[in-house]
């Protein structure tokens, strides 16, 4: 297990506890902890071992043991100092034989730590399994497809795969609006922003692009004229009601989402969350929202449909990211 490892299982753990970034911090607080949004977004967001101190405060917080939460750390902590993990076997492969006949020698301390560790990882690997199934199980397709659906493009680990999209407000799937561009209704400014409008001749087209993290996205906007923008929470706040408009795509977190399937109302039903906020997008509105040129803005989750988007694949094989004569997105 590496860096990268484990701060996946990390993100699995926190997909597995059902709770967002605020509620973590909420009860990390209650643990008489500190765990702020912004720290998880951090711990989530990238590739390299969070501070051990942070471990065991995230893990608790997740609804797990004190215990659990120790061997979380001693993990973290044994891939910090550049341990090697051996092949993982079972615990009584790694106690040496017994002979009652013989005197046994001391153990030699360095021998032993390297078998405690061994069983650490061990228990870890075992409960990261736990967490695959759960996931698996929560996130398993029900009901068969419409005939005549488009395939939705899907990893075996349930995540969608990169490619063009349409992305519907799932609270008014009868309207034929997806998310495009458009402007503020209140002529407060006239830059252009994501609201939902009508499908019909969907102005830019609209790429899901992944990252490295796994289940966490890019959303490229094409534009005929302006070229290849990343869909962004304006200027990183981590408020509610933030408008989303595309920018220069720079792969900061602000330019990434998490998504997670809800299977409600549908098996391509998924919340999109920012990753720097943990917040979800939604209608500006809420569910009564249902105008052409409604915003999308960065939102408390509420679990309302007006926070769930479909994710329908579409053939845009004409078109590909960083094509000539656009802005090339960060890579």
């Amino acid at each position: 297990m590496n860096a990268g490892e484990f701060v996946g299982a990390l993100r699995a753990l926190r997909l597995w506890s059902g709770l967002s970034y605020r509620e973590l911090a909420a009860k990390a607080q209650a643990l008489g902890a500190s765990l702020p949004p912004s720290t998880i977004t951090s711990m989530l967001g990238r590739n390299t071992l969070p501070r051990a101190p942070l471990i065991a405060t995230f893990v608790l917080s997740c609804g797990l043991d004190q215990d659990t939460a120790d061997r979380w750390t001693a993990v973290r902590n044994s891939i910090a100092v550049g341990s090697e993990h051996p092949v993982l076997r079972s615990p009584e492969q790694l106690e040496p034989p017994s002979d009652s006949g013989t005197e046994q020698t001391p153990a030699n301390p360095q021998v032993t730590r390297r078998r405690q560790l061994r069983l650490m990882v061990l228990g870890l690997a075992a409960f990261g399994l736990v967490i695959s199934v759960a996931a698996s199980l929560l996130f398993k397709p029900t009901g068969s497809q419409h005939e005549g659906a488009v395939a939705e493009p899907q990893l075996p680990s349930g995540l969608l795969a990169e490619g063009w999209f349409l992305i519907q407000p799932a609270h008014i799937p009868d309207h034929g609006f997806c998310i495009g561009e458009g402007r503020e209704r209140n002529r407060h400014t006239d830059r252009p922003l994501a609201v939902q409008r009508s499908c019909a001749a969907i102005v830019p087209a609209t790429y899901l692009a992944a990252t490295s993290i796994g289940g966490v996205y890019e959303i490229r906007w094409h534009h005929p004229v302006e070229g290849v923008g990343c869909l962004t929470v304006d200027e990183a706040l981590t408020e509610d009601e933030t408008l989303v408009a595309p920018a220069e795509c720079t792969g900061a977190a602000h330019q990434r989402y998490q998504l997670e399937p809800t299977q409600i109302p549908s098996s391509t039903g998924y919340r999109i969350r920012p990753t720097h906020s943990g917040l979800c997008l939604g209608i500006l509105g809420g569910l009564a929202d249902v105008d052409n040129g409604a915003e999308v803005a960065q939102t408390a989750c509420t679990g309302a449909l007006d926070q769930v988007f479909l994710m329908r694949p579409t053939n845009r094989s004409r078109l590909h990211p960083g094509q000539p004569g656009g802005r090339e997105p960060h890579e």
